[in-house]
């Protein structure tokens, strides 16, 4: 027997040695099988559940958005079933990544780049769905659903796509929907919003997204180990539909009102224009066009970043509402203003004459009158009959800056007129606290002259102008316009309907008003506005044009054309009332229209023309009494 070096037997030590060896065995045995008799006996309930989490999913249940109706009950927005293409990013392995983009790509129609861009700007957790392409068509939502296994994290949904029926022609009033963005997430997740949802992002779709959205339903589902789902277990709450809209607008009026104004921009080489047509005793807007303009379904469908870009770079700013959300200065409009406040402040009376001459001077200032000759002695019809300058200088001087600013903003001017579109402007209103706070100077006498004639600060939007207007000719009542008639259940109950919403009784004597009345009908009838006045119905109003930018050569400025006209309610002229003064002496006219046209520069008021030509489509009026000679582009300004 061989020994060691300190002589213990050799065949000893091994035994020795085998003997732990066992018994560390035996016990790590046992410890395996203590921890897997805990994990199966006393754990396994719980992971039992657990298991089935990972094969059962909760899943919202979209609501069926609410749908839009016209005045006369024509349905203006729809809801039709389309493909989606959704990536679960947890579900596609990032070595799979490129090739699964590329392939689904190619398949979609899409940019590689602009797939990975929306994947990676998802706003919710990777567990998340992810629509990557709307609106797919059938044989291709097939190929993908059937190449799920080479698709891995890829998926086919049945969703509903907005329709809009008239396209361009609403854009502006209705908008569109859209994804939800990354930093609208966390505010809206309260409400049971998901990071693949769709919701309202311009126009009435946006003001109006909780009516019209419904209420989300949920339910739990069972998928198999490719995120497949294989069935229903349990409907936990049922999805509600949302409520429909019935609006003001008539379809058929925006549509000739759309077709005056194309062809005044199109006769006149316009780049922008307005025409708004109102009830002036209710505030219900029957149509606003805002041009250029964008076609809603491109939204819908899911419009390209190369699309989108190109409207944001547009110069004429097509995804502007330009009767709501931008201002301009009013130009001779705004005479209403100065002289309103003149009377009612007791300055002037309606018999009161002016001496308006062919300038006045501040200091070694002129201001001149647009004609540069003046009118000679002018009560009110003819100082606004002829739109003299120097008349309503001499009003505004009368008033002072801030009561003229408090007659602009008693008819609303300078204050949102809380129509039912988003980002309404303001204007501005010029006051003396307006400039100290502002550029840190009072008014200048030179200042309020141009502020009487709506030039200088001034500036107001289309939708302003057109209420303070038909605050004129219903006799003093400022309303907010309105754009929603009814919010409708889905079982057709009316939830809420919309009263005629009075802001305020203007402080103006009504006599006052009736001068203003005649003295806008008298516009028309001196032919301020050409052959207006030739017409078979009666028509009060006033024009303007306004001066802005930057002079040309001959130190001329470029000029925007206004045009603001309402109607008595039986409009037909008749033998008892020749002038039409006993018919737009009532307050009950029913019909307001404005016209405005962008850097116009023609040799006519441009605005005028366009209203003429809405007049006649409305009534239905066979000869034609445009003037296409005034639309002759190039700066032949003479002001008003």
């Amino acid at each position: 027997m061989s020994t060691y070096v300190d002589g213990s037997p050799v065949r000893e030590r091994r035994t020795a040695r085998y003997v732990v060896f066992s018994i560390a065995l035996l016990l790590g045995i046992g410890l395996l099988a203590a921890r897997l008799a805990y994990l199966q006996i006393a754990l396994g309930a719980d992971y039992a559940v657990l298991s089935t989490g990972n094969r059962t999913v909760a899943q919202a249940i979209p609501s069926s958005r609410g749908l839009i109706y016209d005045r006369a009950g024509r349905v203006l927005v729809t809801n039709i079933p389309t493909y989606a293409v959704k990536i679960r990013p947890a579900d596609l392995p990032f070595s799979l990544r490129d090739a699964v983009v590329s392939r689904l790509a190619a398949l979609v129609g899409l940019d590689p780049a602009t797939i990975n861009e929306t994947i990676d700007a998802n706003p919710g957790s990777r567990f998340d769905l992810v629509r990557v392409a709307r609106d797919v068509p059938l044989d291709v939502a097939r190929v993908i659903s059937e190449a799920r296994l080479d698709l891995p994290g890829v998926e086919v949904e049945v969703e509903a796509r907005r329709e809009y029926a008239y396209g361009p022609l609403l854009a502006q009033i209705l908008g569109y929907t859209g994804p939800v963005g990354p930093d609208q997430l966390p505010d809206l997740r309260a409400d049971g919003y998901l990071p693949d949802d769709l919701l309202g992002k311009a126009g009435l779709e946006a003001v109006y997204e909780t009516d019209l959205r419904g209420v989300y339903g949920s339910q739990v589902v069972e998928r198999d180990a490719t995120g497949r789902r294989l069935q229903v277990l349990q409907t936990t709450k049922e999805a509600t539909a949302g409520n429909s809209l019935t609006l003001t607008i008539d379809a058929h009026e925006q549509d000739l009102a759309e077709q005056a104004l194309r062809w005044g921009m199109d006769e006149a080489g316009l780049k922008r224009g307005v025409v708004i047509v109102m009830n002036p005793q209710t505030g219900e807007i029957l149509s606003l066009v805002s041009l250029p303009t964008y076609d809603d379904n491109d939204f819908a469908r899911g419009i390209s970043n190369a699309d989108y870009a190109a409207l944001l770079a547009d110069p004429d700013k097509p995804l502007i509402n330009h009767a709501v959300n931008a201002h301009y200065p009013p130009g001779s409009t705004y005479k209403l203003v100065a002289g309103l406040g003149a009377l009612a402040d007791d300055k002037i009376s309606a018999s009161t004459k002016i001496l308006t001459q062919p300038y006045l001077t501040l200091g070694t200032t002129r201001f001149y009158d647009w004609n540069r000759r003046g009118w000679g002695r002018c009560d009110m019809n003819c100082g606004f009959g002829h739109s003299s300058d120097t008349y309503f200088f001499q009003l505004a001087g009368m008033l002072g800056i801030d009561r003229l600013a408090y007659w602009a903003r008693e008819l609303g001017f300078g204050e949102q007129t809380g129509i039912d579109l988003p980002g309404e402007a303001r204007g501005t209103v010029p006051s003396n606290q307006w400039k100290l706070d502002t550029l840190g100077e009072p008014i200048y006498p030179g200042e309020t002259y141009q502020a009487g004639i709506g030039q200088g600060y001034d500036v107001v939007t289309p939708i302003q102008l057109i209420n303070a207007y038909a605050t004129l000719a219903n006799g003093g009542k400022l309303y907010r316009p309105q754009l929603v008639r009814d919010v409708v259940a889905p079982d057709g109950t009316v939830v809420r309907t919309f009263e005629p919403d009075l802001i305020r009784e203007v402080d103006i004597p009504a006599k006052d008003l009736e001068t203003m009345r005649r003295a806008a009908r008298n516009v028309v009838l001196i032919r301020h506005t050409y052959n207006l006045v030739d017409l078979p119905i009666v028509v009060a109003g006033k024009s303007g044009t306004a001066e802005f930018g930057n002079r040309d050569r001959q130190g001329r400025l470029p000029f925007h054309s206004w045009f603001v006209a309402f109607v008595p309610k039986d409009p037909a002229k008749t033998a008892s009332d020749p002038t039409g003064m006993k018919a737009v002496a009532r307050t009950d006219s029913d019909l307001i229209v404005l016209a405005f046209a962008y850097d116009s520069r023609t040799k006519g008021n441009a605005a005028t023309e366009i209203v003429k030509y809405y007049l006649q489509l409305h009534y239905g009026i066979e000869k034609d009494y445009r003037n296409f000679d005034l639309l002759e582009r190039g700066n032949f300004y003479q002001s008003n």
